[in-house]
């Protein structure tokens, strides 16, 4: 992004990332591809699928190290989660992003590209999935989230922390994800929706949807997972028609348990078929069932792809 003489922050029509310098040279041989050049908004998971098979297809070419990849921040997380859970590889794949334009003073793009490069050459970064790196730390894809509008410092782990830090001469690794999880993805058509509950929110969404003929929904539900009563038949109808629905917390910390046993409680929404998902946050769990439709219709088995 390039901020104009009217302080309107628009796209560029170069990354300035391409810009040769000795500093990036000295660490590695950069293989520089494009697929496109697109605000993160504008990103879809046909745009997410395009650059998972751009990665597996470079693999394939020549021998690779590390891959970077540069993208809007708005979006860049759930990019990321999806490419955590598709690519079939150990070999690092680190995702970073800019929160300045890159003619703003401070601009912090060329900063954390290279941070990143020395991350997706580091033997340590082998075999721990897909990684974010922005102003030097390093998190998880299925972690990371962007908790700030404008501060460099936006991309955090809540709860868990970055899983290591960049320094001016050293990569640090002080943390290790405990499993990772793979699926297999060659088409993107299904249609998932997510919604976040509110106090008297009732069934009206969940009918509509239903008539949309979504094939699966993620809620942003309330607290450790409860919905307001007057959602119920709505979300009922939703399940009569074989479409999932996993509910998340719309809190930043926690995850979702089946506690309260009253009316639209937790209890009371796993009993009839609501997917409690494990620690994820709403957008990610939406990639995440996104990913499952075009893998199973097993309601049992999608289930199980949230309790991991």
């Amino acid at each position: 992004m390039m901020e104009d003489s009217a302080g309107a922050v628009k796209l560029a029509h170069e990354n300035p990332i391409k810009i040769t310098s000795e500093t990036i040279h000295d660490m590695a041989n950069l293989i520089v591809k494009e697929p496109f050049n697109l605000p993160s908004p504008h990103i879809t998971a046909a745009e997410m699928l395009s650059i998972k098979k751009l990665v597996e297809a470079s693999i394939l070419e020549q021998p690779i190290d590390g891959v970077v990849i540069t993208h809007g921040t708005d979006t860049l997380e759930e990019t990321a989660y999806f490419l955590d859970l598709t690519i079939q590889t150990s070999i690092p794949i680190v995702v970073t992003g800019a929160m300045r334009s890159s003619n703003e003073i401070g601009s912090d793009g060329l900063y954390n590209f290279i941070s990143s490069i020395k991350v997706a050459i580091c033997d340590q970064a082998i075999g721990k999935g897909v990684l974010i790196v922005l102003n030097d730390e390093i998190h998880t894809a299925a972690n990371a989230t962007k908790t700030h509008t404008s501060n460099v410092s936006t991309f955090q782990s809540p709860q868990y922390g970055p899983i290591g830090i960049v320094t001016k001469r050293a990569v640090f690794f002080h943390h290790h994800p405990e499993h990772q999880e793979k699926y297999p993805l060659e088409k993107v058509s299904k249609r998932v929706t997510l919604l976040k509950a509110h106090a008297g929110m009732d069934s009206s969404l969940f009918y509509a949807l239903k008539d949309m003929n979504i094939d699966g929904l993620v809620i942003e539900a309330l607290g450790q997972g409860n919905m307001p009563p007057q959602t119920i038949k709505g979300i009922e109808a939703l399940l009569a028609a074989n479409i999932p629905v996993v509910i998340v917390s719309r809190c930043f910390n926690g995850i979702v348990q089946d506690v309260y046993g009253y009316n639209g409680g937790g209890k009371h929404l796993k009993d009839i078929g609501i997917i409690f998902s494990n620690g994820l946050n709403g957008q990610k769990a939406r990639i995440k069932l996104l990913i499952g439709l075009h893998n199973t219709e097993s309601q049992l088995e999608i289930q199980r792809m949230f309790s991991l």
